[in-house]
């Protein structure tokens, strides 16, 4: 399974009311939760399933399911990372707390659990970036976006933490522990009684705003979907002439040749696809 896979998925079962329809099923109480269950079912193509058929569908499509507390939300057996992301504007940025952009996402990373680690063999996964702007339980956009087309490769993020880091860390005549964060000091007061956590807290323009030399929404449509895939990637798969197929038959699926920067060096761009499809 993989992105064209989901966005035929989509296209054929465009499910718009997302909580009504996973309190439902008893899969979500609230719009993030139903956003997650309902990128699951795209992916897997898990729709129409009972519960015992879908559960069974998705341990054989995914690798590893994740929880809020680390990155993914999903890893596609033998495929691409997924991390869900709900907004509820149009113009919201991306909150991605302690844990920086991911360009892909790296085995070695320390922000991943031990059970993301051992999911699979794997070094190195191409990320998804899946983006909803959900409004009074509708889902409004949905948008799909390759870390590697969306933000800076690993070693811009960790330069900036490193500096930090080392920043706080020259900070004369206090303790410091060993942390993970950007620092945590111990004995700040006389007393010797008080710390301080120092903790980074990401965020990101979301990818409407990044891609909006080429793409702009519909807002008078009731439901928008995009999705940019890079030239190298889109070569990687061997089902896109079932979306082109899917193109001449649905009049609101458009696949367009575009150029977009390399997130590493603007200046340079490269060739993608662009997929949009509205109701």
């Amino acid at each position: 399974m993989n992105m064209i896979n989901a966005i035929i998925n989509l296209v054929k079962n465009p499910v718009t009311q997302l909580v009504n329809y996973y309190q439902g099923k008893n899969r979500a109480n609230n719009a993030g939760d139903a956003l997650e269950e309902y990128v699951k079912d795209i992916f897997a193509n898990t729709f129409d399933m009972s519960q015992a058929e879908r559960l069974e569908r998705l341990s054989t499509v995914f690798s590893y399911l994740g929880n809020h507390s680390n990155p993914p939300d999903a890893m596609l057996r033998d495929g691409d990372a997924i991390e869900v992301k709900k907004i509820e504007s149009e113009v919201s940025a991306l909150a991605l707390n302690s844990s920086y952009p991911k360009h892909t996402l790296l085995a070695s990373s320390p922000m991943i659990s031990t059970a993301c680690k051992n999911a699979e063999k794997w070094t190195e996964k191409d990320i998804i970036y899946t983006v909803g702007v959900v409004k009074q339980n509708r889902l409004k956009h949905l948008c799909m976006v390759y870390g590697q087309d969306y933000c800076a490769s690993d070693e811009c993020y960790r330069r900036i933490k490193s500096t930090i880091k080392h920043g706080v860390e020259a900070i004369p005549n206090v303790e410091f522990a060993e942390s993970r964060e950007l620092g945590h000091i111990n004995k700040v007061d006389p007393l010797g009684i008080t710390y301080m956590r120092v903790r980074g807290m990401w965020g990101i323009q979301n990818p409407w705003k990044v891609f909006g030399d080429v793409y702009t929404r519909d807002l008078s449509k009731k439901f928008t979907f995009m999705a940019i895939i890079n030239e190298e990637k889109w070569n990687t798969f061997d089902n896109t002439q079932e979306l082109f197929a899917l193109e001449r038959v649905i009049p609101q699926l458009s696949i367009t040749d575009i150029k977009i920067k390399n997130p590493d060096n603007p200046a340079q761009l490269k060739h993608a696809k662009l997929i949009c499809f509205s109701e």
